[in-house]
């Protein structure tokens, strides 16, 4: 027998090759950031009252809680002439760039929604992938600095495309109103420009990096808290973690809530967490019956990846849920807080409700501009502080920003604001996965990240059942103190980072954690 090759240590790549492998992002933050500057606006103006927008939003959490775990599954196991994620990339951007053309020549409300739901499934068939591949192709060593260069190409193109509907009608002169029922040709314009600029920038990440194939990947070392994980997935390998009766009960407690929700003519975007509750039951008993005949399927493994989460990785899922339920908040209500408590207009015809909407759509350009200087400057702060040191900080500085809102009178004053909440989103969408990816295995990492985007929809979820009652019921629908109230959101998130431990565990304390969960 042939004595085994050692492990090699992955090698450290230049500047301008993690460039190459970030560049991608770019373009994705051009669909998103069109999406959420201007969503709000595009169903107001099609007639959406405001305590009902939160409900059309659930295209996306809904699209990512089913997309995400299974493109991370599927890319994990592929492998073609364009690589392993890459294929993902492409096909994610043709489809993006499509529904951002179509998007605001929608004729009616509803079909705006379904335009949604298509863009953002385009968007997430795209995005996961590029998590995985920053995990893929760098040591350890460098995975901060690829996704805080992530963040930076983020930001870059969310500042441009945040900007564009006012770049249109100040330089430009493009019309900014419109007769009702019809967006404006500032909006019209900067999806079509940002639908370009997308596919550039994702086809020249596709056309300009390699991928390692999946026998080079074996032969490099894993970190070490990756080794636990993979020695936590040996130990449980081929025991059932799924319960048909307590699965049962979660149904049981689902189809209750339904018939509460209906009897009593609550609020209708309840119905969102009841019927949630139903599903995770009937997921449950689909995952126990998949068990029981021993068979497996991507559905399956990725039921099975949530449930199997290491400890750190629960623990960051905590932190995740307050800050997107935060930034939910923050995309769906800025527009009409802004256009109503500084513009004093809520009639998307009139002259103030559209400089209010375009101001908004240049506050969201400053917090992401904000997030390049904060790129900048995280990589300096976590050798300075550690991880998660610099995560909590910024998260406190983000929550200032939302709180000092309601502290300014003038509405020029709010792009200070969006200093704090900038530097929070580039810590949001880089350092908890710096965290993550040293505790995924290479041949896993793609359902890893796709799992651990789970905690970015679930928030999503209960906000859109929950934002409108609270907008109506504690704030007297005044959406200006809905962004306070998002700024106790990323207080809890802030202290939550208190109890994230170690990026890893050992595989038998991991063990013994779960058996005492199935002993409950």
């Amino acid at each position: 027998m042939l004595p085994q090759e050692p492990l090699q240590e992955k090698p450290a790549l230049s500047f301008w090759q993690i460039w190459n492998i970030c560049f991608g992002f770019l373009g994705i933050q051009f669909g998103f950031a069109l999406q959420s500057a201007n969503i709000s606006r595009i169903f107001q103006t099609l007639g959406a009252d405001i305590d009902a927008i939160p409900i059309l939003f659930i295209a996306a959490p809904l699209t990512g809680l089913i997309v995400q775990p299974l493109v991370g599954y599927f890319s994990d196991k592929t492998w073609t002439r364009m690589g392993r994620r890459r294929p993902y990339f492409f096909w994610g951007a043709v489809l993006t760039t499509l529904a951002l053309i179509a998007m605001p020549n929608s004729p009616s409300l509803w079909v705006a929604a379904g335009m949604l739901w298509i863009l953002d499934a385009a968007i997430n068939l795209a995005t996961e992938p590029f998590r995985a591949f920053v995990g893929d192709m760098l040591p350890s060593r460098q995975r901060t600095f690829g996704y805080v260069m992530q963040s930076f190409f983020i930001g870059v193109g969310a500042v441009v495309t945040s900007a564009l509907p006012y770049l249109f009608t100040e330089f430009l002169g493009v019309a900014n109103t419109a007769p009702e029922g019809e967006l404006p040709d500032s909006v019209r314009y900067s999806f079509y420009v940002g639908a370009a600029a997308l596919a550039g920038a994702v086809l020249w990440t596709v056309y300009r990096t390699r991928e390692y194939s999946p026998q080079e990947l074996a032969r490099f070392k894993e970190p070490e808290n990756a080794m636990w994980t993979i020695d936590l997935q040996r130990s449980l390998a081929g025991r059932a973690i799924f319960n048909s009766s307590r699965a049962l009960l979660w149904v049981a407690a689902g189809l209750l809530s339904n018939l509460a929700v209906f009897i009593n003519g609550w609020h209708y975007p309840l119905y969102i967490l009841s019927i949630g509750v139903t599903v995770f039951g009937l997921v449950q008993i689909y995952a126990a019956s998949v068990e029981k005949r021993r068979h497996s399927n991507g559905f399956y493994e990725a039921c099975r990846s949530i449930f199997l989460m290491p400890k750190t990785m629960r623990q960051l899922a905590v932190t995740h849920f307050f800050s997107w339920f935060a930034l939910f908040t923050m995309w769906i209500y800025t527009t009409p807080a802004v256009t109503s408590y500084f513009y004093d207009s809520s009639d998307t015809r009139s002259a103030a409700y559209n400089e209010g909407a375009n101001w908004v759509g240049l506050l969201f350009a400053g917090y992401n501009g904000f997030s390049i200087l904060a790129a900048l400057l995280i990589p300096t702060l976590v050798r300075w502080i550690g991880l998660k040191r610099t995560h909590q900080i910024n998260l406190m500085f983000g929550a200032l920003g939302f709180a000092s809102f309601l502290l300014f009178k003038e509405p020029g004053w709010l792009m200070l604001s969006m200093v704090g909440i900038g530097f929070a989103w580039a810590s949001i969408l880089s350092l908890p996965y710096a965290m993550l990816a040293d505790a995924a295995p290479a041949d896993k990492m793609g359902i890893y990240m796709g799992v651990f985007n789970c905690f970015i929809v679930i928030p999503q979820l209960v906000a859109a059942s929950l934002l409108g009652i609270v907008l109506r019921e504690v704030f007297d629908g005044q959406a200006i103190y809905m962004l306070g109230f998002a700024a106790a959101m990323w207080m809890f998130a802030a202290i939550s980072v208190f109890f994230i431990g170690d990026v890893g565990r050992p595989a038998e304390r991991d063990n013994m954690a779960l058996k005492g969960r199935q002993d409950q």
